[in-house]
């Protein structure tokens, strides 16, 4: 009669788990204890780059910043699929062995760089890539002074205080 295991493999992968948590909560517990807390208004600002921080963090990032990143990131890893897809395709043995496999994969790559480039040029004709910033629309009013008359009296008055 053959013994039956004390564990399952369920029973190993959850020693594995919680054995993990341990480490990390551990790790994190002996930290907080052990590190110096020394707080002033200097480590407690908002950013430590050098740059002084201006205005409330709380405002308003314009979207193509967002949809930017996005495309970036689709673009970026459907781009390292690639890599694998190109270490395949060179395995010089396989392609030896099935010499049609070495077309249908050629043909899925091209096919796949298809699709990248329609949506990159669905992304472009959006003009989701367009990195320019839109023109703001100046609100107009019936006024009696003429572009000229107030670009010349705020040159008379520049030379008047520079005097």
């Amino acid at each position: 009669m053959e013994p039956t295991p004390q564990l399952s493999e369920f029973g190993h992968a959850l020693i594995y788990v919680l054995v993990g948590i341990v480490f990390v909560v551990a790790g994190a517990t002996v930290s907080g204890l052990l590190a110096p807390h020394r707080p002033n208004p200097e480590k407690n600002a908002p950013y430590e780059c050098g740059e002084e921080p201006v205005g409330s963090a709380w405002l308003q990032l314009n979207i193509r910043f967002y949809a930017m990143g996005l495309i970036f990131l689709v673009f970026e890893v459907e781009l390292l699929l690639l890599f694998p897809w190109s270490v395949v395709l060179a395995d010089r043995a396989l392609i030896a062995a099935a010499p049609a496999w070495g077309w249908f994969a050629l043909a899925e790559g091209l096919l796949f760089i298809g699709v990248l480039a329609v949506g990159l040029a669905y992304v472009w004709a959006r003009g989701d890539i367009d990195w320019a910033r839109p023109h703001p629309i100046t609100p107009t009013s019936p006024n009696p002074i003429t572009a000229e008359q107030y670009a010349g009296f705020a040159l008379s008055t520049a030379l008047h205080h520079n005097d």
